[in-house]
């Protein structure tokens, strides 16, 4: 039996999938048409671009939990890449900022899907103080 999605709980699922095509679809465009590098094969460095994205995006569309709340570390290395380039470049400026709003709202969908997603399928961590005591009931058979 499939647990259905709260309202909440879709929105935040669309705003994670919406952040992250989104994403995909800029840096190919900002890559191979609005500003390819002039030295280096703008094809092999959106591909090098793309990669780390489309690593979760299959979990991400199956609405996995888990994927959504470990591709969030993929997402750092676009805020980082998007900060620098506000902070470095007048010229990309207008394309790093895009960057971060697309990065800010799969980051955020994520997270947020993740925590509510989780809490109505049940699936949460163990306590650290539940762990200690099966490793202690396991390793000390005294």
């Amino acid at each position: 039996m499939t647990i259905p999605y709260s309202p909440h709980t879709r929105f935040v699922r669309w705003l994670a999938l919406g952040g992250i095509l989104s994403l995909i679809i800029w840096i190919t465009l900002w890559q191979l048409i609005w500003s390819p590098h002039p030295h280096i094969s703008p094809v092999a460095i959106t591909i090098g671009w793309l990669i780390p994205l489309l690593l979760p995006l299959p979990g991400i569309i199956k609405g996995k939990p888990y994927t959504h709340a470990w591709a969030n570390f993929v997402l750092m290395l676009y805020f980082v890449h998007g900060f620098t380039l506000l902070y470095v470049d007048n010229g990309e400026r207008w394309l790093a900022a895009i960057e971060l709003l697309c990065t800010s709202s799969a980051f955020i969908g994520n997270t947020l899907y993740a925590r509510l997603r989780g809490k109505e399928l049940g699936l949460k961590l163990t306590k650290l103080s539940e762990l200690e005591r099966a490793e202690k009931a396991q390793f000390n058979r005294d």
